[in-house]
């Protein structure tokens, strides 16, 4: 049925005919996108038409107008319908019962209605006070009644819109700045909302509103595709969740994929991400402009007319070099007169590089001239070329909008054409901020500021550029990354050792950080084994200065003071065995003189004894006041630990907790069950065996947890304490009392998380077996797992629990009882029944 014949049902049968035909359309499997729209505004027109001659046989001083989204014709499934009556001050009463037999059929039919009564007069003051009308003003659609009136009111809003923006303008901008604060970056949230984040719907109807005023134009290149898309995605999602919303859940992506007819959920935040990319990027061009011309405004016109006068009645534009074939000019980077890019194909590289070493954004006219005309570069390219690169990587945050013109554009995968596989790229995991193409850039902006601390910056910078390139391929991105970075290494001009360098920074970028919070630096093994992978202490920093340069670009939960200081502990032992530094075969350091006093008074109570400290910084040997029977005072712990964060200044990771306890059986459960109960989030924890003084027998449990807050304040180290002493000695049912706890408040189903995976570690101690747990982050997950081992029959030598997100990554050495590592079967078999009891 065509468009006009729905419409004409909708008109004869009334609201009951409008909504068969709105739903039948809406479930059509042959129209979708634009069509939809379109016919759904076509429809809804026809149907408040007929609602409007039915109510009034008045056809002058009186009119129905479709304003906003409406007024453009983009109705979504679920859309509010933005009206508003225009009247020329006739009788209230009269209007007001038009009023409401328009507006109470739209209302019966649970349609979301945004509507408004007033005067041409009314409307224009009240788009004067309020710039969110005015722009809706802009979209002014006439459905019915008095033509003319609707058409005044149109014209004299559009000439309001143009003689007041100088002054509207900046409010609009300055209103997508406040939103982009408060929403993000559609570009880069796993959960975007397609309206409002920068980049969406909301900012491309602003682009159109800055084209109505006549004083700038947005980029039209794909504009009007992306927000095709945006509105596709939205329609999608309206009929996924029969509901009128804009957020793009999780839980809904793959439906609205399926929808859309994409392959999965990664394909549509693909899809959404290159759309907001196109919108943001127009964006950031008009803005630019409209600055630039109402400063040129401001300039008094006097002046103006003389600096006019001496250039024979044309503008001076200033000019000031800042490379060969690149200069200034209107606060850009724009190409020099001279430049020819058809005959330099060094000349993009250099234009980037120039700007942003000047921090200056690279006029769009300069980037579309560079694509269409410059040479493409020989392979490998020159030594310049591969010098302009490593300047615009080392530009520091300039980098990052020059390096977004050049892929607004194409010029990145012209130049690296690996780089479209991580292009838009999402990923899923809440520890990252950004797509992988953007933390890519976001890790070279970190290492450009350790660039001093390393012998060849060069290969720091190429290698934070191409650290996660292999991304975009199956399996280890390490492993893929590592042949991708020799290949882009020898394309781009190093040299053999150079391109081995870059290849090993590749393949291990994550082998400092996994291993610092993952292994015990205490075992010369898992020094020897970083040692071999890296090869040469010049390797070595590089790596070190990567591995923060990463972290620090991931975000704040991937870096801390703590996280730094493990791993500059573990490069200062591995660089101490790359000079040949003897190395000590004990696996287990001496005590500090705080754990000795705390398991000295452990085993003399034969308790558990606490110490409560706020962490900051990394632990020192400091001595807090121990708890224990005989001192049962704890020192002030603060209300609410913060998460950890960047090294951009000290924050709490929370409070650090030691407790030392007798050796004996079930203490990893016991404390991690106690902490549960207590709603304590353990952001890291390690355990370790404690010899006790010369002279003194026997040994103690040293557990160093890094604690925080899920609600509220911090309990009492009394009743922590108390709370232990009946776990071990078996009068406190754990189990029992978080069962309880999640009976009573079950937790809210979200989307479904990975199952969960346990590995034994090879060779990575020669003293334990070292067992490896990945899983979802949950309260009581650690005191499980302490359980599953205890119910195993081995024995926890030390335990380093870290948590990235909503990820836990665990790993546990453990041994026989005797104190042997597990044969191969016995480790699998311990690794299997972990695995099961975290499935059930």
């Amino acid at each position: 049925m065509t468009s006009t014949g729905v419409t004409d049902e909708a008109e004869d049968s009334g609201p009951g005919g409008y909504a068969a035909a709105r739903l039948r359309l809406l479930t059509e499997g042959a129209r979708s996108g634009p069509p939809r729209r379109r016919a759904l505004a076509e429809l809804t027109d026809g149907w408040l038409a007929g609602l409007f001659g039915a109510a009034t046989e008045e056809h002058t001083g009186i009119s129905l107008v479709a304003v906003g989204g409406y007024g453009r014709g983009e109705l979504s499934p679920r859309s509010d319908l933005d009206l508003l009556l225009l009247h020329d001050g006739r009788d209230d009463k009269a209007v007001a019962a038009l009023a409401d037999r328009l507006w109470y059929p739209v209302w019966d039919l649970g349609i979301d209605l945004d509507h408004s009564v007033r005067t041409p007069q009314q409307a224009r003051k009240t788009a004067g006070q309020d710039l969110k009308v005015h722009l809706g003003l802009l979209d002014a659609r006439h459905l019915a009644g008095d033509l003319g009136l609707t058409a005044s009111l149109r014209t004299a809003v559009l000439a309001d819109w143009r003689n007041q923006a100088p002054k509207r303008l900046p409010e609009l901008r300055d209103l997508c700045a406040e939103r982009a604060e408060r929403q993000g970056e559609l570009q880069f949230l796993l959960e975007p909302d397609l309206k409002e984040a920068r980049g969406g719907l909301r900012d491309a109807t602003a682009l159109r509103a800055v084209a109505a005023s006549w004083l700038a134009d947005a980029p039209r290149e794909g504009l009007a595709e992306a927000r095709r898309r945006l509105l596709d995605v939205r329609d999608a999602l309206h009929l996924a969740t029969g509901r009128a919303t804009d957020r793009l859940a999780l839980q809904e992506q793959d439906q609205v994929a399926a929808e859309l007819g994409l392959l999965d959920a990664d394909a549509l935040l693909r899809q959404v991400y290159e759309a907001a990319r196109v919108i943001s990027y127009a964006g950031d061009v008009t803005w630019r402009e409209v600055g630039r011309v109402l400063r040129s405004r401001s300039v008094r016109p006097r002046l103006r007319a003389m600096m006019n006068g001496r250039n024979g009645g044309k503008p001076v534009a200033e000019r000031s070099p800042l490379a060969e074939g690149v200069v200034e000019q209107d606060g850009e980077a724009v190409l020099a007169r001279t430049a020819r890019p058809e005959r330099d194909p060094v000349l993009p590289l250099r234009a980037a590089a120039a700007a942003a070493q000047a921090g200056l954004p690279l006029s769009r006219h300069a980037v579309r001239r560079l694509a269409a005309t410059a040479r493409p570069l020989p392979t490998p390219w020159p030594a310049e070329a591969r010098e302009q690169l490593v300047t615009l990587l080392g530009s520091g945050r300039p980098t990052v909008q020059v390096w977004e013109a050049l892929e607004a554009e194409g010029l990145v995968t012209r130049l690296l054409p690996d780089w479209e596989r991580v292009r838009c790229r999402p990923q899923r995991n809440a520890v990252h901020l950004w797509t992988v193409d953007r933390h890519l850039i976001e890790t070279a902006v970190r290492a450009a500021g350790f660039t001093r601390r390393v012998h060849r910056p060069d290969l720091l910078l190429i290698a934070a550029l191409l650290h996660d390139i292999g991304k975009g391929w199956p399996g280890d991105h390490s492993v893929a990354g590592e042949t991708i970075a020799r290949d882009v290494a020898a394309r781009i001009g190093f040299d053999g050792a150079d391109t081995a360098v870059l290849a090993t920074l590749v393949r291990h970028h994550l082998l400092l950080v996994e291993t610092a919070t993952r292994r015990d630096l205490d075992d010369p093994a898992t020094v020897r084994a970083v040692a071999q992978a890296v090869g040469t202490e010049h390797t070595l920093e590089l790596l070190h200065a990567l591995t923060e340069a990463d972290a620090l670009a991931t975000g704040p939960a991937a870096w801390s003071s703590w996280r730094g200081s493990l791993v500059a502990d573990l490069v200062k032992r591995v660089s101490g065995v790359l000079a040949g530094e003897p190395q000590p075969e004990a696996e287990t350091a001496a005590p500090t003189a705080e754990q000795e006093r705390l398991a000295v008074e452990a085993f003399r109570t034969g308790g558990p004894v606490l110490a409560l400290r706020a962490q900051t910084e990394p632990p020192a040997d400091s001595a807090p006041a121990p708890s224990s029977p005989s001192s049962p005072s704890f020192p002030s712990s603060p209300s609410s630990p913060s998460s950890p964060s960047s090294a951009d200044g000290p924050e709490p990771l929370g409070v650090e907790l030691l407790i030392a306890v007798p050796d004996q059986a079930g203490v990893l459960p016991a404390v991690a069950g106690v902490l549960a109960m207590h709603r304590l989030t353990v952001r890291t924890a390690e355990l370790r065996c404690v010899p006790l003084p010369d002279g003194v027998e026997g040994s103690v449990l040293l557990l160093d947890w890094r604690v925080a807050a899920q609600y509220g304040s911090l309990p009492q180290a009394a009743r922590l304490r108390a709370d232990l002493v009946r776990a071990l000695d078996g009068t406190l049912d754990i189990a029992a009392r978080l069962a309880e706890r999640d009976a009573a408040h079950p937790r809210r189903r979200g989307v479904e998380p990975p199952p969960p995976r346990v590995t034994v570690a090879p060779a990575a101690s020669r003293l334990a077996t070292v067992i490896e747990v990945r899983a979802q982050d949950a309260p009581g997950l650690l005191f499980r797992l302490g359980r599953a081992l205890e119910a195993a029959g081995v024995r926890v030598r030390s335990a380093h629990v870290s948590t990235l997100g909503a990820n836990a990554v665990d790993a546990f050495y453990v041994t026989r009882g005797e104190g042997t590592p597990l044969p191969g079967d016995e480790a699998a078999s311990v690794a299997r029944g972990l695995e099961e009891s975290l499935r059930t």
